[in-house]
């Protein structure tokens, strides 16, 4: 017979409480090889990361990328490394601090809010560990990624799915996938492009960069590409933005495959050539800034485009902790919570100690051991 998880053991008369759960991708735990090593290997293992014949893939990264790759990416993170540790982990436990202080003070009953990572640590595993030890009995996941890809909110579903698989009392579960379109969610994006104007000064186009895929996996029907092209399309008429001003393009592309196009890297080169004098880079696909934004984005393609001598490229931070962003997913959360005790309008309208104790009585009356 199968053995599952009952831990916390299940216990009458305690008080049932909501988890959020935030899932992002991960980091390594210090910029070196040796920590970025192993979490490459969870990353670039997933099939839904890399959709190739496992074998062949298997021989390719452990015989030749993990041996290579490790020590440029961890002197890419030393660039972007803080005092206190990774900003991608930084960033991601400040919202969800943040959110844990706004939900709370809203809903009706009790919430606890953790932080996963796919790939590093706190894993999705021990971010749901903390949450059982709460007596959670309702979850809602949120992958912190606006646009749905397989290879992202569909691994969270994959690893979440497959922890909670393992335990005897499953809590119901609530997943959300995207939020690409959200109206509250380009209204933060547009915010933040807005006080980056104010504060740095209006570039000439503002070029609005997602991270890229291989062409294949839109060809086999990933929506992401589609929800990358409403986003931009959403923040350039909320930014009021002509067609001239802005353009698309898509980053981080590797290997010989083609991938979403234009790349990243040619459309700076372009307006370079061009001059297309100062512009703007945001990248409405990171929800916090990361080794892609910070180091990819804001040091090395600004020095790429740079080097055209038609002005300077100036990065508009994510939306991180910012109040809207909060407040968005805050609403976005409440929106998934309909019918369940905490979306009531009345808060702590939850069962009293008096019920509790009466639950517990009759409990033990019928037999059970705790």
């Amino acid at each position: 017979m199968p053995r599952f998880e009952s831990s916390p053991p299940h216990e009458h008369g305690l008080t049932e409480s909501l988890g959020i759960l935030l899932v992002n991708l991960g980091t390594p735990d210090e910029p070196t090889a040796a920590s970025v090593r192993p979490f490459l290997s969870r990353f670039l293992a997933d099939p839904r990361v890399v959709e190739a014949p496992r074998l062949i893939w298997w021989l390719a990264l452990h015989g030749f990328i993990l041996r290579f790759r490790p020590s440029r990416s961890a002197q890419a993170y030393k660039k972007i490394w803080t005092d206190k540790g990774s900003p991608l982990l930084l960033n991601s436990q400040s919202i969800g601090e943040a959110l844990n202080a706004r939900l709370a003070a809203i809903l009706s009953g009790t919430v606890h809010v953790e932080v996963g990572m796919s790939y590093s640590n706190p894993s999705i595993d021990a971010a749901l560990a903390k949450l059982f030890a709460q007596n959670v009995q309702r979850l809602v996941v949120l992958p912190m990624y606006p646009q749905y890809s397989s290879t992202t909110s569909g691994s969270v579903f994959d690893a979440v799915t497959a922890a909670l698989s393992k335990r005897r009392w499953i809590p119901e579960f609530r997943f959300i996938n995207h939020y690409h379109d959200a109206p509250g969610y380009i209204s933060a994006l547009a915010a933040s492009v807005r006080d980056h104007w104010e504060a740095q000064g209006r570039g000439e186009r503002l070029l609005i960069s997602f991270h890229g895929l291989p062409q294949q996996m839109l060809n086999d029907g990933d929506p992401y590409h589609c929800q990358c092209q409403k986003t931009a399309r959403l923040l350039a008429d909320a930014l009021k933005l002509g067609d001239d001003d802005w353009a698309i393009s898509f980053q981080s592309q590797v290997g010989r495959a083609e991938w979403l196009q234009p790349y990243t890297d040619e459309m700076l080169r372009n307006w370079g050539t061009s001059g297309a004098g100062n512009i703007d880079v945001v990248c409405p696909g990171f929800s916090v800034d990361c080794l892609e934004t910070l180091e990819e984005i804001a040091l090395r393609y600004a020095a790429l485009y740079a080097e055209s001598g038609s002005g300077e490229l100036h990065y508009v931070p994510a939306l991180n902790a910012r109040d809207d962003h909060v407040s968005f997913l805050s609403q976005l959360l409440q929106e998934n919570l309909a019918g369940w005790p905490e979306s009531s309008a009345e808060k702590n309208t939850g069962e009293t100690s008096h019920d509790l104790e009466e639950s517990l009585r009759r409990a033990r009356a019928l037999g059970a051991g705790r």
